[in-house]
């Protein structure tokens, strides 16, 4: 975090502790989640972090958060339909589990009111780093979730949709979630809303041996809200998980993704589609551990920035000297459709064993000329063709997943945005 000890707070600093100190009463937790929320207070307290925090370089949080919303007791945000047929929907409704807890063989689910009440996620409750100012918000604000345990060698027949949604004023969630030895399932995260509203929202994934997840985070927050978002995992021995983000919405987006390769054999898969218009700002910022030998990771992020919007990818791959036989390899591929939105990209390699296979790149591009004339030279209209190869450009990471009722929803979804925004 960074510190601003002589510096006057800015009024979203104020508005934080202020808020702070009007809801603690109202939040859930014994004792020691009583001090992990005070620790995380006393966090921001030393002011939001700037460019001058490393990891925050491209994202002045301090000076791009410009107000919070208060609470809105009377905010009514309603469950969205799923985004795969027959899935069984969690729904968090403006900061409050919502509904009856289904009924999953294999699967337990509670909500985290209960597990902060009783204190058993206290541990959970801290932050991964000093600069770690989402963990602190929400550490500091959050009231409720879900906590689900898959048991080992359960395999979802449907897939799980955890949905957090908000109609305005501040919203903190977490949805911590444990997969069993060999269990596999497709989980879906869905991160909507209609109002002005500050959500803070943290899953975090422990996934067991020989286990394998999808897992699908759709964001579309409208352009009043700002989110800030961590996706945090741990990979079991022989684990495999194919995580793919679509960013298509939000003020002021910071989504990021945390992952420990903690098991030999564990694979991680990284797809992301970062779509951006107006005067918006989204950030994905990645760091990833290879901390055994014998791990693998892909990352392929695709962005395509039209309006004045303004994209961040960072994306940080660590590895330690006892990980030999990794195989670690991340791009970045930007599609500029506008001379007045910029997108800055920052991958990075720290590798401290000597028998690796890493890479990285990135490219920023236009969309070719030559293929648009192609194309219009065989009767299509300019506009049909331009979202032709925009639609190309990042559906081609939408169908790696190779599982047809995903791609055709994800492709739903773009196609949404294109009418919107093409």
């Amino acid at each position: 975090m960074n510190m601003h000890a002589t510096l006057q707070r800015t009024a979203a600093e104020t508005a934080l502790i202020d808020a702070f100190g009007e809801r603690l009463s109202l939040l859930p937790g014994d004792g020691e989640v009583m001090v992990k929320r005070d620790d995380a207070i006393e966090a921001l307290k030393g002011g939001l972090p700037t460019k001058r925090i490393e990891s925050w370089h491209y994202t002045d949080l301090r000076r791009l958060l410009t107000s919070v919303p208060a609470y809105d007791e009377t905010a009514k945000a309603k469950a969205i339909a799923p985004l795969l047929e027959g899935s069984t929907v969690l729904s968090a409704l403006n900061g409050a589990a919502a509904g009856k807890l289904p009924s999953i063989e294999g699967v337990t689910v509670q909500s985290l009111a209960e597990k902060l009440t009783d204190g058993s996620f206290a541990p959970a409750l801290v932050p991964y780093g000093f600069d770690d100012a989402i963990g602190a918000l929400n550490t500091a604000f959050v009231a409720d979730g879900y906590f689900v345990d898959i048991a080992d060698g359960t395999e979802l027949e449907t897939p799980l949709e955890l949905q957090n949604v908000q109609a305005g004023g501040q919203t903190h969630m977490r949805f911590p979630v444990r997969v069993g030895t060999g269990a596999k399932a497709t989980i879906v995260e869905r991160q909507t809303g209609e109002g002005n509203a500050l959500v803070s929202s943290i899953s975090q994934l422990l996934l067991g041996d020989d286990a394998e997840v999808l897992w699908l985070i759709v964001q579309e927050q409208p352009d009043t809200a700002t989110h800030l978002a961590q996706f945090k995992a741990q990979l079991g021995k022989n684990s495999k998980l194919t995580l793919f983000v679509m960013n298509a919405g939000g003020k002021l987006v910071r989504q990021e993704i945390v992952v420990n390769a903690a098991g030999e054999g564990a694979v991680f898969t990284l797809r992301g589609i970062n779509l951006l218009a107006g005067d918006t700002h989204t950030d994905v910022t990645m760091v990833l551990d290879h901390s055994v030998p014998h791990t693998s990771s892909t990352e392929v992020i695709r962005n395509v920035v039209t309006g004045k919007a303004r994209g961040v990818f960072q994306g940080r791959i660590n590895v330690a000297q006892y990980a030999q036989k990794t195989d670690a390899k991340m791009a970045c591929n930007t599609l500029l459709l506008s001379d007045d939105g910029e997108f800055s990209a920052k991958p990075e390699l720290e590798i401290f064993a000597d028998d690796v296979q890493c890479g990285h790149g990135a490219t920023v591009t236009e969309i070719d000329h030559n293929h648009l004339f192609y194309l219009m030279a065989r009767g299509i209209d300019e506009k049909t063709a331009r979202g032709l190869l925009v639609k190309a450009f990042v559906a081609e990471v939408i169908e790696e997943l190779e599982v047809e009722p995903v791609v055709e929803a994800l492709e739903a979804l773009l196609d949404g945005w294109f009418q919107t925004h093409g």
